[in-house]
């Protein structure tokens, strides 16, 4: 359904406000060919009403003749940025910068971010946008998972599908993703709400069965049949069943690149207002499938890069997995049960 500028001009208020922008600070706005027209005229309203000073940076995509797909994160590494050091220093100069282009897994991001500079990445259509307008409740609920995250030593998802996989923790941070950026060097992406962090490299181990109706992302698609895969030593060593099994070995060895298969990051949703259907409702072209990754009590895991959090793989292929049914604990302690938010969590 269509959304009014005026309801999109109130939702940036809510997030820029959220985010503590203040009236004579810089707002760059990172705009490409894939920007929504109404997010982008909006957001500028809402920084000017706020008294911001504002600049657009645009920049022609890259990767179109590597990636297999028109998903915005179907391939990483190189980015519009990539050996573009006027725009780096550009938003490096700025106290807050809108990704309206979609900037992730790139040195270029973490360049920019350890200057102070403040990252929020929208890229959803405008009706998901206004539907998970963040807030500060948001974040309580996300931080009170962090608590438990901050220190643990081993994460561990079950279900009655089959899935029994071990994640030694402690080597990377935990990450908080509740939708706005209220300190200096953060980036967080605009809807959202979950938890997630890294496992210790190369030691997860089990078995990952990803069920009829989990969902394949960035496929962005529901699994038909069951794949069941084997994890060693953080890596996928099989992925095994019917034609989805096949379409996803297929596309991940598209890459050519081993690391593709190691184990990424890890976490459980915390979104009430997302929903596991929604990704029915929209052509693959149409969302970068934020539903499917926040919705309350999905199991999110992921293969690919951890150069996220100060890890070394920067390979170019990410594959997210939400399960649901999936039973998460930490230190033995339940996060979610069977696909549910412990209540003292949610």
């Amino acid at each position: 359904m269509a959304v009014a500028d005026h309801q999109m001009v109130q939702a940036w208020n809510e997030v820029l406000t959220l985010s503590g922008l203040k009236a004579g600070q810089m707002v760059t706005i990172l705009t490409s060919l894939n920007t929504h027209p109404q997010t982008l005229a909006t957001a500028k309203l809402a920084v000017a009403a706020l008294g911001a000073t504002q600049m657009q940076v645009d920049l022609l995509p890259v990767n179109a003749e590597k990636a297999l797909s028109r998903d915005l994160l179907a391939y990483l590494g190189t980015t519009p940025l990539t050996d573009n050091p006027a725009a780096i220093a550009a938003l490096k100069a700025s106290d807050l910068v809108l990704d309206l282009m979609t900037l992730l897994f790139s040195p270029e991001q973490h360049e920019i971010l350890k200057s102070g500079t403040k990252i929020l990445l929208a890229a959803e259509p405008p009706e998901v946008l206004v539907r998970m307008v963040p807030s500060l409740q948001d974040k309580e609920r996300v931080e009170r998972s962090a608590q438990v995250l901050q220190g643990a030593r081993e994460m561990r998802a079950t279900s009655k599908a089959g899935t029994d996989l071990v994640m030694p923790l402690g080597e990377y941070p935990v990450m908080k993703e509740y939708g706005f950026v209220d300190e200096p060097g953060r980036w967080d992406h605009w809807p959202s709400g979950f938890i997630l962090t890294w496992p210790n490299e190369r030691q997860a181990h089990g078995r990952i069965v990803i069920d009829r109706g989990d969902i394949l992302l960035p496929m962005k698609s529901y699994a038909a049949d069951p794949i069941t895969m084997t994890v060693e030593n953080g890596v996928v060593t099989s992925i095994e069943g019917g034609l989805d099994a096949e379409l996803l070995r297929e596309y991940m060895a598209s890459f050519n690149d081993p690391e593709a298969y190691a184990m990424s990051h890890i976490g459980w949703g915390l979104q009430p207002r997302a929903h596991w259907s929604t990704l029915g409702l929209y052509d693959k072209e149409q969302t970068l499938g934020m539903d499917a990754r926040a919705y309350a009590g999905n199991f999110l895991f992921s293969f690919g890069p951890n150069n996220e959090v100060g890890g070394d793989r920067t390979t170019a292929c990410h594959i997210d997995i939400p399960l649901r049914a999936c039973t998460v604990t930490v230190d033995g302690r339940e996060t979610v049960r069977e696909g549910k938010v412990v209540e003292e969590l949610a």
